[in-house]
């Protein structure tokens, strides 16, 4: 089926779509090596024409215009409401992956976008070389909900890890001014995801996301996660400036940190000077039922990451640091030219007021223990389910065999979900505003498509 002209006309051409016999169309073959219409180079017919748009043709333009960084499902979604997607020929999907964690609002909540199109008809972008309200409105907030004190803002996760690297070595050196040699080191664990810049990805502990760009930064130690007798001798060495730990790992597989494991961390980086940075880029802003993953625990760190669902969708990060911390960075030791933008502040605001509320938090608790222990009840007898784990609305079915061809098949009935870990977990991140019959809707789909595991394990 061809693409919608009017669906195509409302989102990217609004000024010339319309109603009526009247109404100007676009035609364009898209065997074109270029987009004239787009490029201007075109004159426009007031006839009434289609756009003839199959989703074909737009994953071969694609593949053609694009670095292949990304194994993309054969899916072209073009609209989302609510906790619902939509594709091209209108098939609606419910979404389990929130754009993977990053849309906890759901798709199209109207005081996400209140916000953003009030800021936009104001004030987008004027850089950190000047002041902005939006951006002190949600530095506040941030440190009045968090252990924090000052806050530096980024545009994504692996930003906001890359600066929390920068920030451990200075804070060292500041600490250290007369030694020679300082604490540079960092300790990362098993199964951790950290980003993927330079940096960042060093802290990573999957190889091969690592080993095509050796050499990358030295000093970094992994170490099993939950292990803390090793973590404790090596944070005791005193060349450790920094630990960098998940209290929920996402990509990794869906795997919670223990009480003592992160109490052994706070108490060793006391001992030896070292900094705890706890990196809930994908596990922190509500998603576990509390704003910061880390306050289950009762367990609060020098630094802290921020990304993924700040800003409901535009590009954020954040790194909150204590006063200790913050008095070592001076100015010029890091920056951004976007970071921080009125825009993006404005709609992390509006994101931030609705998530902190405590009812909103206890809904998600509620909704994700509802949501475990239907999973548990429905999959759990099957062969291939060895575990449901997670808290909130972070989940992961274990499975002992690859989950793609589960989620390929959820896909083909209407469902979205991840995969994590080893590629053998299902990883279920909805919108926070997800219903309990949405939830129900979900479970049965999972269900119903469980048969193809025994086909995926046979081959």
């Amino acid at each position: 089926m061809s693409y919608s002209s009017s669906i195509f006309l409302n989102n990217c051409f609004p000024s010339l779509s319309g109603s009526g016999s009247g109404s100007t169309r676009l035609h364009h073959s898209f065997t074109n090596a270029k987009f004239p219409f787009i490029a201007g180079r075109a004159s426009l017919s007031m006839e009434a024409q289609t756009v003839d748009l199959s989703k074909e043709v737009i994953m071969e333009e694609f593949n053609k215009y694009f670095v292949g960084t990304y194994a993309r499902a054969p899916l072209v979604l073009s609209s989302g409401k609510g906790c619902k997607l939509y594709d091209m020929e209108g098939r609606e999907y419910l979404d389990l992956t929130s754009g993977i964690a990053v849309n906890a609002l759901g798709h199209g909540d109207p005081d996400w976008i209140n916000a953003v199109t009030q800021q936009a008809n104001v004030l987008t972008h004027v850089s950190n070389v000047y002041y902005s309200l939006p951006q002190l409105e949600l530095a506040k907030r941030l440190v009045a909900s968090s252990f924090a004190d000052r806050v530096f803002f980024s545009n994504s996760g692996t930003e906001a890890n890359e600066a929390a690297i920068k920030f451990a070595r200075k804070f060292q050196k500041f600490s250290h001014p007369d030694e020679k040699q300082p604490p540079v080191e960092f300790i990362a664990f098993s199964n951790c995801f950290h980003g993927r810049t330079m940096g960042a990805v060093a802290l990573t502990s999957k190889e091969q996301y690592r080993s095509p760009f050796e050499p990358v930064m030295p000093g970094v130690t992994f170490l099993e996660y939950g292990n803390v007798q090793a973590a404790k001798e090596l944070i005791q060495s005193g060349k450790i400036a920094a630990v960098f730990v998940e209290p929920i790992q996402g990509e990794g597989g869906i795997y919670s940190a223990t009480k003592d494991f992160l109490q052994s961390l706070r108490t060793a980086c006391d001992s030896a000077g070292s900094l705890l940075v706890f990196d809930e880029v994908q596990c922190g802003l509500g998603r576990t039922g509390h704003l910061w993953a880390h306050e289950a625990y009762d367990i609060y760190p020098d630094i802290m990451t921020l990304a993924k669902p700040l800003a409901g969708g535009l590009p954020i990060g954040a790194v909150l640091v204590t006063e200790r911390v913050a008095a070592a960075i001076n100015y010029g030791d890091h920056g951004s030219t976007f970071a921080g933008g009125p825009l993006v502040c404005n709609a992390a605001v509006a994101v931030l007021d609705k998530i902190s509320k405590p009812g909103f938090l206890a809904s998600v608790t509620k909704k994700g223990q509802y949501f475990r222990e239907l999973l548990v009840k429905k999959l759990g007898g099957n062969s291939h389910v060895r575990e449901v784990r997670g808290v909130g609305l972070i989940i992961g079915v274990d499975l002992d065999v690859p989950a793609s061809p589960l989620v390929e098949a959820c896909q083909q009935s209407g469902l979205l979900v991840l995969t994590a870990g080893k590629g053998n977990v299902v990883r279920l991140v909805p919108p926070l505003t997800i219903t309990e019959q949405e939830l129900d809707h979900a479970a049965e789909i999972l269900f119903n498509c469980l048969p193809v595991l025994d086909k995926s394990a046979n081959n």
